[in-house]
């Protein structure tokens, strides 16, 4: 927007902005990503055909705690810094939170296994490709986030474009979640951030170019 259409919009009296429009668009946003998200794994990766039986193991559910946990604290950071004026306050302490938890856990499990176990329990069999499926699937997710922000006003928009990349990677990490066959501590806690990091990123360096206003 330039300065002069600025002025004008000003002095002829802007309408107001109706109430809950910023959650109003990210929950359509999440929707449609996560609409573009569940049949690009299933047709690319497929939904793990033991899953039925995982759900009886208490990392799995670990595992869907701790990434239910980033896109629960990633969203309201996402929303502060789609519109001028908001404070982050709490949001990197409450986004540290899950990350410190499974990484304490990792090291429990790390001190506890056999020495010969570690580099198992870190790497998996999926190492090679986890960070990129994220990221992968993180991609239609972005793309609705972005759009969404677009229509707000956001200010520090390398900050709001990395915030929507690190929403968008946590919703992807979930998806995948339902594929992934890893259920260690010192896996997930390393492998699913990276590729929560990857989006990030990428939202960081497209912040300024497609969320100026």
């Amino acid at each position: 927007m330039k300065t002069d259409e600025l002025v004008a919009m000003l002095a002829s009296g802007a309408q107001a902005v109706p109430g809950h429009q910023a959650q109003r668009r990210y929950a359509a946003a999440l929707a449609w990503g996560v609409a573009g998200a569940l049949p690009l794994m299933a047709v690319l990766l497929g939904v793990r055909v033991d899953l039925a039986a995982a759900a009886g193991d208490a990392m799995f559910w670990a595992k869907l705690a701790f990434v239910v946990a980033l896109v629960a604290t990633s969203l309201p950071a996402a929303l502060r810094l789609s519109t001028p004026g908001w404070r982050m306050a709490w949001v990197p302490v409450a986004l540290a939170a899950p990350l410190v938890s499974m990484w304490l856990l990792a090291a429990v499990e790390m001190v506890q296994a056999d020495p010969e176990q570690r580099a198992v329990l870190f790497f998996g069999q999926t190492a090679g490709s986890c960070p990129l499926l994220i990221a992968l699937l993180s991609t239609p997710l972005l793309a609705a986030l972005i759009r969404a922000m677009r229509g707000l006003a956001p200010t520090r928009l390398r900050l709001a474009g990395a915030s929507a990349g690190f929403l968008a990677g946590a919703c992807g990490a979930l998806v995948y979640s339902l594929h992934c066959p890893e259920s260690a501590a010192a896996f997930i806690g390393f492998w699913y951030p990276l590729g929560m990091l990857i989006p990030t990123a990428v939202g960081a360096a497209l912040g300024p170019r497609l969320l100026r206003w």
